[in-house]
């Protein structure tokens, strides 16, 4: 099961939190307001109160068992800072930073954050879906039921070709197109095996998500 600490429960936090506990993440929320900690303690793992601007107080929380941090305080560019020097330095092998702007964002990924996030163009439930997959490359909403991933083929996928695979039958997605060495084609050869370096453009239902 992976761990995921969340550090910072605005709007876009207690959505990634809760979504990520729904698929499947073993979740720690942690934001300094009482109130908000209590309110997100029924959706999540385990909510923790303590102020996240605090050296000793991110330590305390155990964020060295963490398979990924995200730090959602956007809005507090010390804070921010503070949280991704820690997380990086007791060895968090994956750390999100939401970051208000591209300035603040390239002042996050200097000190160590592995990947940027900006709320105008990202969702917390978007986000979840992404860091709950080890081959999840994007995520595009084309209606309320659909969506389209960019992804990586996973590792038993390698090799084999669609046909083998079966993959509309065993995980209710429709390869659309690859795209290899940054070129999309629509016209996926069935009996082409899959190699390791290309992309998968597939189509499927948001509810078959959790097959994946």
């Amino acid at each position: 099961m992976k761990q995921v600490a969340v550090l910072g429960l605005g709007r876009f936090g207690r959505k990634l939190a809760v979504s990520l506990y729904e698929n499947g993440a073993d979740v720690m929320a942690v934001d300094k307001c009482e109130d908000i900690v209590e309110n997100i303690s029924g959706s999540v793992t385990y909510a923790v109160r303590a102020d996240i601007s605090n050296a000793d107080a991110l330590k305390g929380l155990g964020l060295e068992n963490m398979d990924t941090v995200v730090v959602g305080i956007g809005s507090e560019l010390t804070s921010s800072i503070m949280a991704v020097m820690v997380s990086k330095e007791l060895g968090v092998p994956y750390v999100v930073a939401k970051a208000s702007d591209e300035r603040m964002g390239s002042i996050l990924k200097k000190i160590g954050a592995d990947k940027i996030i900006y709320p105008e163009e990202e969702t917390g439930e978007r986000t979840a879906r992404i860091l709950m997959s080890d081959s999840f490359m994007e995520f595009f909403d084309i209606d309320s039921n659909l969506c389209i991933l960019e992804m990586k083929p996973k590792k038993e996928w390698i090799g084999k070709n669609l046909i083998e695979l079966d993959l509309r039958e065993k995980y209710k997605i429709n390869v659309v197109a690859i795209k290899d060495d940054n070129r999309m084609s629509s016209f996926v050869d069935p009996k082409k095996p899959i190699e390791e370096n290309v992309t998968l453009l597939v189509l499927t239902e948001k509810k078959d998500l959790k097959n994946l």
